[in-house]
């Protein structure tokens, strides 16, 4: 009996979890990605957060106030860097296209059925594996330095309430309560948001770990492997063309594909005729030493009015956030990471070391892929064997256990059990919507 093979592009959270859930499934799994080792791009240094329940999507009635507002702005979250690049241009109309009511509803919905059901199948695979990267079952705390922006909030609020959501707004008392590292800026807070039931954790702690696991299962891991372009049998990619670090050229064939490069999935899949609608967003971290446990925080969360996240990873304090469109550059912004320096000195003045003595700040920065809608790609495109499995934005952490799991059965014909707007005319019978742009 002939068993099937796939080879998975990428090695990130979502290509792990894409290649774990498929061995599962009975695949030989191929990974294959430029790196030395899993999860070093985006994955390596994000917020650490599986918000399952802030689940707004970018694109809101308020957002494009904001963006103008921000516009050219060197620390706004939100940054567009206009260039003369039909490709951002595309994805700011779609952008501005989803920024409705009804859109934004839309799209809080399936955000929230993928992030509902990525959490179990991670609290499964932890449970049946006993991986461990530094995670905390705590819940995260969302609050407001705007009475603007909370007022703002209660609408998203009510929808994921609507779907379940154990969400329920606190008092600046209630926040500090909560997080008392928070008594260090209760003069700005004005209001709050808790869901007790969300999680955090290194993401890249997990997927090496995860890795490895699925190396032992069997997961073969070629790495420092670029992939230069794919061959073609009549309208099915037959064949994936790759190098080694020794610069060898293979032409590699499977039964079937899965694009998992994240930003860089639209390069690829423009090769095969597949048009994704997926922009690298520039996302920008800082990781601290903890210097004063009793000022530092437990509980993660989430500065609106910034758009950070802070995260505690054992003895380390991760604080992530903004968000800048400017094509495919990943150089270090000064400007920016000063301002994650800054605002966490504003909230939390005794957890980081005063100004003008080393803070033993590490910044990094990844390019995450950013589709308008904030939905990502799962599921088959229009060209036989490749599936897709890209563009979950800030999400990636949060939606790879689900995404995973639910491609896997896409591509062993099964239909996941969730409500989402997965690609393929396959499902479009189903419940949810296809992506429109596939």
């Amino acid at each position: 009996m002939h068993t099937m093979h796939a080879i998975v592009l990428g090695a990130g959270v979502t290509g792990v979890t894409t290649a774990w859930y498929l061995r599962q499934s009975g695949f030989e799994v191929t990974v294959i990605d430029r790196q030395p080792a899993a999860g070093l791009e985006t994955s390596y240094a994000n917020g650490g957060q599986i918000s399952v329940w802030h689940a707004e999507p970018w694109a809101n009635p308020g957002a494009p106030l904001k963006v103008l507002k921000w516009l050219m702005k060197e620390d706004a979250p939100l940054l567009f860097r206009l260039r003369a690049d039909p490709a951002q241009w595309r994805w700011g109309l779609q952008f501005l296209r989803e920024c409705t009511p009804g859109r934004t509803a839309h799209n809080i919905r399936n955000i929230v059925n993928l992030g509902l059901y990525s959490r179990e199948q991670l609290q499964r695979l932890r449970a049946a594996t006993g991986i461990a990267y530094d995670q905390r079952q705590q819940g995260i705390l969302h609050f407001y330095t705007s009475e603007q922006e909370y007022a703002a909030a209660q609408e998203p609020a009510r929808i994921m309430r609507e779907q379940g959501c154990e969400l329920d707004m606190k008092t600046p008392e209630e926040c500090v309560a909560i997080e008392p590292a928070l008594a260090q800026c209760r003069a700005q807070i004005v209001g709050g948001s808790m869901t007790p039931s969300d999680e955090s954790g290194d993401a890249h702690r997990f997927t090496q770990a995860l890795a490895t696991l699925a190396a032992q299962a069997g997961v073969k891991f070629r790495y420092q492997t670029r992939v230069l372009g794919c061959e073609r049998e009549g309208q099915d990619l037959a064949r994936v063309i790759v190098a080694d670090a020794n610069g060898e050229i293979e032409r590699l064939g499977a039964d079937r594909f899965v694009l998992c490069l994240g930003s860089f999935s639209r390069g690829l899949a423009r090769e095969l005729g597949v048009s994704l609608n997926i922009y690298p967003a520039k996302g920008y971290s800082m990781t601290l030493p903890v210097i004063s446990p009793a000022h530092s925080y437990q509980v993660s969360l989430t500065d609106d009015e910034y758009k950070l996240v802070f995260s505690r990873l054992g003895d380390r304090l991760r604080v992530a956030g903004t968000a800048e469109l400017n094509g495919y550059d990943s150089t270090l912004n000064l400007r920016r990471c000063e301002a994650l320096l800054r605002r966490t000195r504003e909230l939390f003045p005794q957890m980081v070391a005063p100004e003008g003595q080393p803070s033993g700040a590490q910044y990094w920065t990844g390019l995450r892929p950013a589709t308008p809608s904030n939905l990502p790609y799962i599921g088959a495109s229009r060209v036989g064997r490749p599936f897709l499995n890209t563009g979950h934005g800030t999400l990636g952490w949060t939606h790879s256990c689900g995404s995973a799991a639910a491609l896997a059965d896409l591509i062993c014909g099964r239909r996941p059990e969730l409500n989402y707007a997965f690609c393929g005319p396959e499902v479009d019978s189903w419940a949810g919507r296809a992506q429109a742009a596939i």
